[in-house]
């Protein structure tokens, strides 16, 4: 059977709705959702109204008059206006439930329409140590990558790194130097960079030097190749280790940089040109996509190559769309980047229209605020320094680690393996703060508020589904195929939050923010919790203690998933 009971009910409507006004209602919303009055309220009499000009209260008569599923509805009462308060059948609850409770996928199904979908996220600049400015772009990246192909969708992530262009004849020229008296250390990128940077500034004559190794390094200089390629590799190597620590999808084969799409440049641009899509304009090729103007009114510019012949993100950005669409085979493409770049991202997708690049795919933006401190300013280390996301994660787990001590403490127990505990719920606290804010919005990083294992937090969800574990291992008969019983209001609440699992993942599939799934999960927590109160579970009555069992079993199942789907791990005990 259906376990999405949303999705059975908007069907027995649908029904009564053509049955009453004819098919040319049959897609009619129901506008469905949960009541404190009823297990739901459909408010479809009210919004029809406009299109049949009839009395709602009268239309919500005759549409409960033409209901016709005794097996799913125990009764519907009409409210005020034309309300519909409907209460569902306990065994049609009961039997949702054990079909989910049998489900690995926890009632989740697979989208009827798959799609490949590309996803641009993370994307770092090589040759620099990623600071937690790129946080957000990775970890919500990755929540939406892990939903998706859960869906069923084929993702093809794509990790736009920033590995070409004039910062690095700067960065090679320091190198090749760094080579010459023997204290290369790339493996230290931050200050590598710094060092690099301070010559590039104080000295003329080793700026103009990195100036001509750009020439070199864009004209394929076998030499310059190589030094580029060192640094590529010593950021790559990084990188795996911070994709490592934050347990994100991304793979080496996943790196599409700025590089892979230079030799598509100059072809592109004269492609553009040739069709009188792009013009000159001061010795720059330029591309005018409709609709954007500057703030003297005239059309907005998108250049495609520079007056020095260079090509820049313009072009580089159109290249990439293009091969998204035509080479990876995108039909819906995703780019998880911060919300400064809206505009330019926006004429990069209408300059994909323009000439004819889109096919049939559709792009968009995920974009996203800032991480801010607790002075609401961008988040900073004390000395004024951007935040190193290595850094970042070691003062998490350093936190987590006391935090797990003094529970054990507490407790009289013998802690957890400390370490592993401590990593889980670091990258916890971290990733649930970032996705569980409206990803439009800036945030105030608080290591006190996000590890705090009470309150909407990773650790509560993490603490909520290893007390279900904790229950679960005392049980000491099987309980797996007794019938769910629903008796108690905590047992209902607990029955409908569960069922409402699968809307939850496909809300978050339809509109990319994760913090959607983040409420759920909050919202069953507390749910089982409530439950946990109300109703005894080990010191219930047989075949109570059996139905609750199973109850307390299927929330560690959805809250696991859950979790997964945003990449948070579940702990046994905590």
């Amino acid at each position: 059977m259906n376990t999405n009971v949303v999705t059975e009910l908007t069907a027995v409507l649908r029904a009564a709705i053509v049955k009453t006004l004819g098919p040319e209602f049959a897609e009619t919303d129901p506008v469905l959702r949960r009541s404190t009055h009823a297990d739901f309220q459909a408010n479809c009499a009210l919004a029809l109204q406009k299109l049949t000009k009839e009395n709602p209260r009268a239309l919500a008569t005759k549409i409960v008059a033409n209901l016709d599923a005794p097996s799913v509805l125990e009764r519907v009462e009409i409210a005020g206006p034309g309300f519909l308060n409907i209460h569902l059948r306990a065994d049609f609850l009961a039997s949702a439930l054990a079909a989910q409770l049998a489900d690995e996928r926890a009632g989740v199904a697979l989208s009827p329409a798959p799609e490949v979908v590309v996803i641009d996220y993370s994307s770092p600049n090589a040759a620099k140590e990623m600071h937690v400015g790129h946080l957000r772009s990775t970890v919500i990246g990755d929540a939406l990558h892990r939903v998706l192909a859960f869906r069923g969708h084929r993702v093809v992530p794509q990790n736009h790194l920033g590995d070409w262009g004039t910062p690095f004849g700067m960065l090679i020229e320091h190198l090749l130097d760094s080579d010459a008296d023997g204290t290369t250390d790339t493996a230290a990128l931050n200050s590598f960079y710094k060092q690099a940077r301070a010559k590039f500034d104080s000295s003329p004559e080793f700026a103009e030097r990195a100036r001509r190794r750009v020439v070199l390094l864009q004209a394929g200089d076998a030499e310059t190749l190589a030094s580029w390629r060192r640094l590529i590799d010593e950021s790559k190597l990084y990188m795996r280790g911070i994709y490592a620590r934050l347990g994100v999808l991304l793979k080496g084969e996943d790196i599409c940089g700025e590089s892979f799409f230079n030799p598509a440049l100059a072809p592109l641009a004269q492609e553009l040109e040739e069709r009188g899509l792009a013009s000159i304009n001061e010795g720059a090729l330029c591309l005018y996509p409709p609709g954007f103007v500057n703030r003297e009114g005239n059309p907005m510019a998108l250049m495609l190559r520079k007056q020095d012949g260079g090509f820049g993100y313009g072009a580089t950005d159109v290249a990439a769309l293009r091969y998204r669409v035509e080479k990876l085979g995108g039909t819906r493409l995703l780019y998880v980047v911060g919300s400064p770049q809206s505009q330019h991202l926006a004429m990069i997708f209408k300059a994909g229209e323009l000439a004819g690049y889109m096919g049939g795919a559709r792009a968009e933006h995920v974009q996203f605020g800032s991480v801010l401190g607790a002075d609401g300013k961008m988040f900073k280390t004390r000395e004024g320094e951007t935040v190193r996301l290595s850094a970042l994660l070691a003062e998490g787990e350093e936190r987590a680690k006391a935090t797990v001590l003094a529970k054990a403490t507490e407790r009289d127990e013998p802690p957890p393996a400390v370490d592993s505990a401590a990593h889980s719920i670091a990258i916890a606290a971290i990733k649930y703060a970032d996705l569980s804010s409206d990803r439009i919005k800036d945030y105030v990083f608080d290591w006190d508020r996000m590890l705090a294992d009470k309150g909407n937090t990773g650790p509560y969800l993490q603490y909520a589904y290893a007390r279900t574990q904790s229950i679960l291992r005392k049980a000491d008969a099987p309980f797996e195929s007794a019938p769910i019983l629903l008796n108690e209001p905590a047992e209902r609440a607990l029955a409908l939050t569960l069922l409402a699992f699968s809307d939850a993942v496909n809300d978050v599939e339809s509109s990319l923010e994760p913090h959607r799934l983040c409420t759920y999960l909050y919202e069953l927590a507390s749910v089982t919790s409530t439950f946990y109160t109300a109703c005894p579970v080990l010191k219930a009555e047989p075949e109570l203690r059996a139905s609750r069992l199973a109850l307390c079993k299927l929330s560690g199942q959805v809250l696991q998933r859950g979790l997964e789907l945003l990449g948070i791990t579940a702990i046994e005990r905590m």
